[in-house]
């Protein structure tokens, strides 16, 4: 069953910013100082920069493959399942570990305000953002669009209210512990924006995803790189190094010694929103993994079961939950680095993704968004990133070696024996090998996703294309040669005989050439019957001699059909004129694999749909 396409823009900026701002920036910044020294803003905005490159592929992604699962389902099907399971179960416990992280936070402030245990306080918030998503992803965005406004308005009053408090000697030296230290920090603090795959994972739920997907993502980590960077710069210059190294509430802490008791009881009202929302949406979004794992048949089909009635995939939701609950065990920074690494590890596969899924060719990869200079983003994610998990240390690349020792037990003791995918690098080795080895079945998949992410209504036309029999001639042929497969294919379909098919192409064509270009010829008959209507289409890279005029014509498309058809004979002529008419077709026409992949280029071909076909 399909999710329920219900969030939008604001949905997604809401959704994204609450993801990142939590643990990041109300509890880290004292830990940050002590690895970065005062500099460690910018280790803040240069973590968040990496992720602004980074999610450019991710963004790239989610536009071409909206669905659930974000990460997992486009690196499955751009490296394949194994590392789609890996992927998939990696970022299941990264998000789940990110809002461990967040209740975490709101437990202690919790333990702090009413002296119950932090484990306690814990787990019953655990619940209560399970009860939230239950009722479905609706309410649970509503929820987090209003605590996003009210967190940013607070956070924009302390940088401005801070700013005054701000010593410039609090910031000599800059780096006392060297640059080396600032790499260290900001791979640290990498997890403070984790929460940019959350729209990855719930981009089927996105409506108009070409649109609000990019929208959503990139405004959002624009925004939170730059007011993490001015509210680390505030608490810096306005803290005592001391204080704020001992701090485990360190812009609570400061806004009290520029703003009073008024300042640290906003922040601290801040800090509750932001373990909230950071919470309400890791919940929202780790659990659309098993979901996806799930339909490809990776984990038991009971997650991907989805209520008809709220939308919400119930199994995944208790499963994640349940997960959730155990990582509230793990120490803080055990907990913080484990993120990290992982979520690292993500954009580094997501930039892979994209390469090779360029370099497969794949006529039916159709983001709407491609990111600029490509692939410059992807090598600088991947040296980038390269150098935050080595910054990481041993114990966080120990944790998460671990978490890919259980992904592939669990590929290969399940996944392995239920599913079989083709994906993007077959195709990049089946050119380089020159054999065969897919069946088109991705392109089609990714043909599918393109009608439902661009809410495509499927025409008549659609069906004629989807049944079109296609040839891929190896050799020059001339236009008798041509005329006559043509009329055996047609003959065998029942259109007539072979010989007064022949005949009808043939006087049709002495008549009036239907060649419209050097490149493309569309003869098309009248035969007898009823309610009898086919497409046959050939290329020919070496091109197909019709007369002296157009010796070198490389796509032909033969139309056939009765009297009573003559509607939908004009609608497909229009059809057909109109997508190889358009920008690109030629060299689209001859890239293209195969009968699938000249069906595909076809039914994503540019054209009007519908009555306004008719001539």
């Amino acid at each position: 069953m399909e999710l329920k396409k219900k969030l939008r823009f604001l949905d997604l900026y809401a959704i994204s910013s609450g993801a990142m701002i939590s643990s990041g920036i109300f509890i880290l910044p004292g830990i940050a100082f002590s690895i970065t020294g005062p500099g460690v803003f910018l280790a803040y905005m240069l973590a968040g920069l990496i992720a602004a490159i980074g999610i450019l592929s991710v963004v790239e992604l989610s536009t071409a493959m909206p669905k659930a699962g974000g990460n997992y389902f486009f690196i499955a099907r751009s490296m394949g399942p194994l590392a789609g399971t890996v992927t998939g179960v990696l970022s299941w416990f990264a998000l789940s570990l990110k809002s461990a992280f967040a209740i975490f936070g709101l437990a202690e402030l919790c333990t702090l305000a009413f002296g119950i245990n932090v484990h306690l306080a814990g787990y019953i918030l655990l619940t209560l953002f399970f009860l939230l998503n239950a009722f479905g992803v609706d309410l649970a965005s509503r929820f987090e669009v209003l605590l996003v406004i009210l967190l940013l308005a607070i956070l924009a009053a302390y940088v401005g209210v801070g700013y005054g408090a701000v010593e410039p000697l609090r910031f000599q030296p800059l780096l006392p512990h060297g640059r080396s230290a600032l790499l260290a920090g900001a791979a640290f603090v990498f997890v403070s924006y984790g929460g940019l795959i959350n729209v990855s994972s719930i981009s089927e739920e996105v409506a108009s995803p070409k649109r609000n997907i990019p929208a959503g993502m990139i405004s959002s980590v624009i925004t939170i790189t730059i007011l993490y960077g001015a509210v680390l710069y505030v608490t810096v210059g306005a803290s005592d190094p001391s204080t704020l190294l001992a701090s485990v509430a360190p812009l609570a802490d400061t806004a009290r010694g520029f703003g009073g008791a008024v300042g640290y009881a906003a922040i601290t009202a801040a800090a509750v929103l932001a373990f909230i929302t950071t919470a309400n949406a890791g919940v929202m979004s780790a659990s659309r993994y098993p979901v996806a794992l799930s339909r490809d048949k990776l984990i038991p089909g009971f997650f991907g079961r989805v209520s008809k009635r709220s939308g919400t995939p119930f199994p995944a939701l208790i499963a994640t939950t349940l997960l959730i609950g155990g990582s509230l065990t793990l120490e803080l920074e055990v907990l913080v680095k484990a993120a990290s690494s992982v979520i690292l590890l993500n954009y580094v596969l997501a930039s892979l993704s994209v390469m090779i899924l360029r370099a497969s060719r794949i006529q039916s990869y159709r983001p709407s968004f491609r990111t600029p200079f490509f692939p410059l983003p992807q090598v600088l994610t991947l040296v980038s990133v390269a150098f935050l998990i080595v910054h990481l240390g041993f114990e966080a690349v120990e944790v998460t070696l671990s978490f890919i020792v259980l992904s592939l037990l669990l590929y290969f003791l399940y996944g392995k024996r239920q599913m079989k995918r083709e994906f993007a690098l077959l195709h990049i080795v089946e050119r380089m090998t020159d054999k065969r080895l897919t069946d088109s079945v991705l392109e089609s998949e990714l043909v599918e996703i393109v009608f439902t992410r661009d809410e495509l209504v499927k025409d008549r036309v659609d069906a004629v294309f989807r049944g079109a029999s296609c040839l891929d001639l190896s050799s020059c042929a001339d236009r008798k040669t041509l005329f006559s497969l043509a009329a055996e294919h047609f003959a065998k379909e029942g259109f007539g005989s072979q010989a007064e098919l022949e005949a009808l192409l043939e006087d049709r064509e002495a008549a009036s050439s239907t060649v419209l270009s050097p490149f493309i010829a569309i003869p098309h008959l009248v035969c007898g019957g009823k309610e009898r209507f086919g497409l046959f289409a050939v290329r020919c890279i070496e091109g197909i001699a019709f007369d002296q005029a157009h010796p070198a014509v490389k796509a032909v498309f033969f139309l056939a059909g009765s009297m009573d058809r003559r509607d939908l004979h004009l609608q497909t002529l229009a059809a057909i004129a109109q997508i190889s008419g358009s920008e690109g077709f030629e060299k689209e026409w001859l890239a293209v694999r195969g009968g699938e992949g000249i069906r595909n280029l076809l039914l994503l071909g540019g054209r009007r749909r519908g009555q306004s076909e008719l001539l």
